[in-house]
């Protein structure tokens, strides 16, 4: 339809802007989205596109997440909030499928480097602001320095990017000597500005991250393994109690609400937990199918009134800062099982694929999310929902078929 139009080649440019842009930009990444999905659009060759997505059960288990939310509308009351929903939601419909279709093996380092390049630009300007070389700009303030994203996007996103780059320093053998130093020194710098910001779900997220790779490392030793995480896990987590003032903080903090939580319910950990004890309340009178895809909020607040009418902070609580809670408030039980179904496509596709890079990242990424989003609702926020959709476009394509 685009005649000699080189597509191919318009869209790897198109896909590596995107990986560099994406923990960067909210306003560049979508546009460059929009320009592939309506070259996609207007590409043609529709039938070939279509067989390829059906081919695919985790695309189609992402299709099929997307609709319950659509069809959830039908019994909602706050149509309004319910439309604002399915639009971040709408990565999954299309987004997705529109990737895995376009996304080539070749190009898969590329797209990797430009992710990376991109977060050694942000760890660059982060320790600029946190030694006080530039002045504080956008989200990075010295005591928190994330410059583009708040640091519950920041750390999960820097945290996924240690692991490529430990996964590459550990498991190429084609490496040279002189990269080897340099992507180790990587590592240890976006470790370091991890335990600088205040992002304890991507702190957690990393020590999970570090128990998957040594699992990786050691495979088929689990004694090793099991013993390495237990030196080398405690070790990085002692390390980073006594050099930093803000994990320190943020630990000694999370222990405090976590043992007094009555006296702590306006906490960070305190809200979390009443958001848990509220939302099942409303759960258990809606378990199969929910209240609907738009009335989280006017629920929420009707529960909060009843059983925590002091915490006036959660009376216009939007989400219950965990993805699962959400889901089962919104789309009840179905949903739920339609969320993970796609993880466990993801763990199973992994398995299948011959490549060891493709089948350790492929792996990693759905454990880290099922582990995140106990924390918050992580496949709403652009940054870690654009992350998730775009490396999954390429690590569960069977590109013998494509």
């Amino acid at each position: 339809m685009l005649g000699s139009f080189n597509l191919d080649k318009t869209y790897h440019y198109l896909l590596v802007a995107i990986a560099f842009q994406m923990p960067i930009t909210v306003f560049g990444a979508n546009l460059i989205i929009v320009i592939i999905c309506l070259l996609w659009l207007l590409s043609g060759d529709y039938k070939s596109k279509f067989n390829l997505i059906i081919d695919n059960k985790f695309i189609l288990a992402s299709i099929v997440f997307f609709s319950l939310h659509v069809i959830g509308l039908l019994w909602t009351e706050d149509i309004i909030w319910g439309l604002h929903i399915v639009h971040k939601m709408w990565y999954f419909l299309l987004l997705l499928p529109v990737l895995y279709t376009v996304v080539r093996k070749e190009y898969i380092g590329t797209y990797v480097s430009a992710f990376l390049l991109a977060i050694a630009l942000t760890e660059l300007l982060s320790f600029l602001v946190w030694f006080e070389i530039i002045d504080e700009f956008k989200n990075a303030t010295i005591s928190n320095p994330t410059p583009f994203m708040s640091h519950i996007s920041y750390n999960p996103i820097i945290t996924f990017a240690i692991y490529l780059v430990s996964h590459k320093v550990l498991f190429n053998k084609k490496l040279s000597r002189a990269k080897r130093y340099i992507f180790s020194f990587f590592v240890i710098s976006m470790i370091f500005n991890m335990f600088i910001t205040g992002g304890r779900a991507g702190q957690v997220m990393f020590f999970a991250m570090m128990g998957i790779l040594i699992f990786q490392y050691f495979h088929g030793q689990k004694f090793k393994a099991i013993l390495a995480i237990f030196i080398i896990i405690p070790g990085i987590f002692l390390a980073a109690y006594q050099a930093s003032d803000t994990f320190k903080y943020r630990v000694d903090i999370a222990i405090i609400n976590l043992q007094n939580f009555e006296l702590n319910k306006d906490s960070s950990v305190g809200q979390r937990i009443t958001f848990a004890v509220n939302s099942w309340d409303v759960v258990k009178k809606n378990p199969i199918i929910g209240i609907g895809t738009g009335d989280f909020p006017a629920e929420y607040k009707k529960v909060n009134l009843k059983n925590t009418p002091e915490l006036t902070v959660l009376a216009n609580a939007t989400n219950p800062h965990n993805m699962y809670i959400l889901i089962l408030m919104q789309i009840g039980f179905i949903g739920l099982i339609s969320l993970l179904s796609i993880f466990y496509y993801q763990i199973k596709l992994s398995f299948m694929s011959k490549n060891k890079f493709i089948r350790d990242v492929g792996l990693t990424l759905p454990l880290l999310f099922l582990i995140i989003m106990w924390s918050d609702s992580y496949l709403l926020g652009h940054y870690t929902t654009l992350m998730y959709i775009f490396f999954s476009s390429f690590l569960y394509k069977n590109f013998e078929k494509s």
